[in-house]
């Protein structure tokens, strides 16, 4: 490790409110060192930075390829804020000024993120040679088809754009000319083809050359409105900052998670932004169970985690009841279910001459709240989580 004692090559770009928008939104690809000075692991993290920004820029000399940049996150609060920084250091990653919601998780080693970002760089799409090929897709996965007529146009930069935010979300192909002219014929087309042997395509009918319209009917398709929570993702889903309604169920009881993701998309819909709609397997969650006194016996079960407590929809048989789950959810955002734990229901939810319950405890504590985004986080890090 004799390159830790070196005077350093890397110019690395230091971010500010000035220049953030500039660079970012400039560069193909951007890794973001969010660090704090008086953090030991961020102290520990840039030699390794700048040494891997050295190694990057060897094979993509263009300075808008990829640029390796940082933010003092005690120096420009307003940015670390704007990004959710809750812990020190985070490596983000960005296309073209958008932040993707996957923050850099893997070994922080010189040779780890020189081959995170050559994965990066790599062509997200994948050219089909014939139309067979499309027929024996991996259809348990999301999938994105686009039929062009050119490589060299702007609808397939656009969608190719697309492809490079989503890509971790679905599976992109493309096919060219006289390949794909049997599905041209109305023009360059883009299908998708969601999980499911039977389940019909969908087709975009909006403008190829308008990145905002595709990637939002993109965006719908590939991340579904009801995503499964794991012990993988679950300190990613919180950093979105987020409340959590989830669904816990055995993992073969389909029929209870259709109900659920019904529901949510005839109820909930207009939450979206609010509140993380989840389902999450009984067996493999049952620490988050025991937390509300259930056991996967009791499954399917519905509750809701505010990342400071956790609280239960009464029955999973009241789901389809119109505008009860909604009413859950707002009950949550009013303050009204915290509020009832500690008091009992509120006056105008109790009937004449009913006595109003003073209930002197708290509502059972929250399942992820170690994992929720804090000021104090850091201290949370493990030295082999992080190294």
């Amino acid at each position: 490790v004799s390159w830790l004692f070196n005077p350093t090559r890397s110019e690395i770009t230091s971010l500010d409110s000035g220049n953030i928008d500039d660079i970012l939104n400039n560069a193909d690809v951007a890794l973001v060192n969010f660090y704090a000075d008086w953090c030991r692991f961020s102290q520990m993290l840039h030699p390794i930075f700048e040494e891997a920004s050295n190694v990057i820029k060897e094979e993509y000399p263009d300075k808008n390829q990829v640029v390796f940049a940082r933010v003092d996150c005690d120096q420009h609060s307003d940015i670390a804020q704007r990004y959710r920084i809750s812990k020190y250091p985070t490596l983000k990653l960005f296309r073209n000024g958008m932040m993707m919601k996957r923050e850099y998780r893997g070994q922080r080693s010189v040779t780890a993120i020189a081959d995170y970002i050559r994965q990066q760089k790599s062509n997200p799409v994948r050219e089909v040679q014939d139309l067979e090929e499309i027929s024996s897709l991996d259809r348990s996965r999301r999938n994105i088809v686009g039929y062009f007529e050119a490589k060299d146009s702007d609808n397939y930069r656009t969608f190719e754009r697309v492809a490079n935010i989503l890509h971790d979300d679905c599976v992109f192909l493309s096919a060219f000319g006289a390949i794909s002219k049997a599905e041209r014929f109305s023009g360059d087309n883009v299908i998708y083809k969601p999980p499911g042997e039977n389940a019909p395509d969908m087709v975009y009918l909006g403008s190829l050359t308008n990145f905002d319209l595709i990637y939002a009917w993109t965006q719908d398709k590939c991340v579904p409105l009801v995503r499964e929570i794991t012990f993988e993702n679950g300190e990613e889903l919180t950093e979105e900052g987020l409340p959590f309604l989830i669904l816990f169920h055995m993992k073969d009881d389909l029929e209870s998670l259709e109900k659920f993701q019904q529901e949510v998309a005839r109820q909930l819909i207009s939450e979206k932004g609010t509140i993380n709609f989840l389902h999450a397997d009984c067996d493999k969650f049952r620490h988050p169970l025991l937390h509300i006194q259930k056991t996967p016996a009791d499954c399917p079960v519905i509750a809701i985690d505010s990342f400071r407590h956790m609280y239960v929809f009464p029955d999973f048989s009241d789901l389809s009841v119109p505008g009860k789950l909604k009413q859950f959810v707002l009950d949550l955002h009013s303050g009204k279910l915290h509020r009832e734990f500690h008091h009992g229901p509120d006056p105008t939810d109790v009937a004449p001459g009913q006595p109003i319950q003073d209930l002197a405890s708290s509502p059972p504590e929250s399942s992820f709240q170690k994992l929720a985004p804090s000021e104090h986080r850091y201290t949370l890090l493990r030295e082999k989580d992080e190294l």
